[in-house]
């Protein structure tokens, strides 16, 4: 089992930054692939963000590329989002999420990954 606990959320005005953060524990951190999703009301669950691979390899959606940056520190077992430029558009719940590391499937999938964390309000306001 994976645990994840995310904080770092808040509130910003456009165009300012937030760094997210999600803590993992319960399986050895270099062996886990993670990523992280947003939620925005009334939307559905979108892919925004992973982290993969024993090279890092990272993966973006098009919305928060150039923008955003998912990095990982191995020491602190800890998976980060730092948001720049920050939109209203970008408003919603960020959910870390986790998988083994095992075949290759689908990044951007939520179904490709197993353990998922509760959650951290991020709004964006103008």
């Amino acid at each position: 089992q994976v645990q994840l606990v995310e904080s770092g959320g808040g509130k910003a005005q456009t165009g300012g930054s937030l760094r997210l953060s999600c803590a993992a524990s319960g399986r050895t951190f270099s062996t886990i692939d993670l990523a992280w999703f947003r939620q925005a009301p009334g939307k559905e669950q979108e892919f925004v963000a992973a982290i993969w691979g024993n090279y890092d390899n990272t993966y973006y959606a098009d919305s928060v590329k150039g923008r955003f940056t998912i990095s990982r520190d191995s020491a602190k077992s800890t998976v980060y989002l730092q948001m720049n430029s920050l939109k209203p558009e970008d408003t919603a719940v960020y959910v870390c999420a986790a998988r083994q590391r095992g075949i290759m499937v689908v990044v951007s999938s939520r179904d490709s990954y197993t353990h998922w964390g509760q959650g951290t309000q991020v709004t964006v306001s103008t």
